[in-house]
């Protein structure tokens, strides 16, 4: 690419964030168009989209024919666990949501039994209509030739382009599920900061088939890893600190994770993981509980009646989600992934995650009142870490594994209401636990292994 220095950087960091001040100019190279063979022009641009890591923004145009692509590459590392969206599609306004779909992405409509398998299209950056007309576009592709060799199928093929396009008119609502085994694909939520009641959001763990297709397992390792006992990865991780090499989130470089078991007073043990970059000084601390999934879930309301609540420690588990019920406000267990700070670093990160990286409202494609009424919730937020609002924080996670600092302990705090409920089949469901036994499964083995 010409214009970057040797070492990648060109004026700085060669990734810049969607929305930067900064000059950024993509770079501009000459390619060949595969439409009519003639030289066109590609033009990339490495940025960085919240939610999202670092991408490679690719745009092509051709002078001569007119074709013209746009597309997208991950530029950032693959997360631990795949990711699914669920989006029940009601009205036309959901056909505007914005959409970051991997090429690693499997995309599904349940209801016309369709199925856009991985690696079969690029990744794009588009809307929930943008990809209906793209696979409606794939299908047409070849209709002249599939004419010419089986009318009979291409009849066919007709017809249900016709279904996808009708679709579009929102007649019948209808269901849109991206799984994305790299976990690196993102929905928009326009209803944000409230909770998006359309949308449903899972992790999930990646089979050895999808870590093949991925590209981080060898074709021929079929082998099921052998975990070491959980007992002693605590016991080795107990009064010391263990650190490993990794790659930083933020740079790609070489950086040092740090994992500590830690105690906590009137809770449990859990694992804290912490990373700092010396090259570009990004920071990730992230926690982990050490222990099992609680039998009961666990609700934790606290009351903001004064400013020195906002030093109180939290531990937010990546099971647990949030709700500010006077602000409307709920926050998926999914979005902000597991940490161990204090009551106002959560809700800096709340702020950060909806407002101030909010890529969808960055630039041109940022809405004036969706704009407006994310900024009002900033100021909002702001108010209730300076305790000026009368406000709730509720922590619930189904997995019981979350803790607010009760400053009063080994008293009850009059602050805090902690409440214990049974979880149902769908939190079930998203823990993995519905599939999950412990008890009796010798039996099933051997029954298998003598049929």
């Amino acid at each position: 690419m010409s214009g970057i220095h040797e070492d990648g950087v060109r004026g700085g960091s060669i990734i810049k964030d969607i929305g930067s001040d900064d000059d950024w100019q993509p770079t501009v190279i000459e390619s060949l168009c595969m439409n009519c063979m003639q030289n066109g022009t590609t033009k990339l641009l490495l940025t960085r989209v919240p939610f999202f890591k670092e991408i490679i923004v690719s745009s092509f145009s051709c002078d001569h024919c007119h074709w013209s692509n746009t597309e997208i590459q991950s530029a950032g590392e693959i997360q631990e666990q795949g990711v699914t969206y669920t989006l029940k599609i009601k009205t036309k306004e959901d056909l505007d949501r914005e959409v970051v779909k991997s090429d690693s992405a499997t995309t599904r409509i349940p209801e016309l039994e369709f199925e856009i398998p991985p690696f079969t299209q690029k990744g794009s950056l588009s809307t929930i209509e943008g990809l209906l007309d793209r696979a409606v576009e794939g299908l047409e592709q070849d209709q002249p030739a599939r004419r010419e060799a089986d009318p009979e199928l291409a009849t066919s093929i007709d017809g249900f382009i016709k279904k996808l396009q009708n679709l579009k008119h929102v007649e019948e609502e209808f269901t849109l599920v991206i799984e994305d085994s790299s976990g690196n694909s993102f929905v928009e939520n326009p209803a944000a900061p409230k909770k998006d009641e359309a949308l449903t959001v899972t992790k999930f763990k990646r089979t050895i088939q999808q870590d093949i297709q991925l590209g981080i397992r060898a074709d021929d390792d079929t082998e099921v890893d052998e975990e070491e006992p959980a007992e002693n990865v605590v016991e080795a991780m107990k009064n010391e600190v263990l650190v490993f090499d990794t790659n930083c989130s933020q740079c790609c470089k070489p950086a040092k994770t740090n994992m500590k078991l830690v105690d906590i007073p009137h809770f449990k043990e859990v694992i804290i993981m912490a990373t700092v970059c010396d090259i570009c000084g990004h920071r990730t601390n992230e926690v982990k509980s050490s222990g099992a999934t609680e039998k009961l879930g666990t609700k934790i309301t606290l009351h903001i009646t004064d400013a020195s609540d906002m030093s109180r420690d939290v531990l937010k588990s990546e099971t647990c989600g949030v709700l500010i019920p006077e602000l409307d406000f709920e926050l998926g267990m999914a979005a902000v992934g597991g940490k161990f700070t204090t009551l106002e670093g959560l809700l800096k990160d709340i702020k950060d995650l909806i407002v101030d990286k909010n890529p969808f409202i960055s630039g041109d494609s940022g809405a004036s009142d969706t704009l407006a009424k994310l900024r009002e919730f900033g100021k909002k937020i702001d108010m209730v870490m300076a305790a000026e609002m009368d406000v709730h924080i509720v922590l619930d996670d189904p997995a019981g594994n979350s803790y607010l600092q009760n400053v009063y302990a080994p008293d009850p705090d009059p602050e805090i209401t902690i409440e214990k409920y049974t979880r149902t089949f769908e939190q079930n469901e998203d823990l993995g636990l519905n599939d999950m036994k412990t008890e009796g499964y010798e039996k099933d083995d051997k029954l298998v292994k003598t049929t």
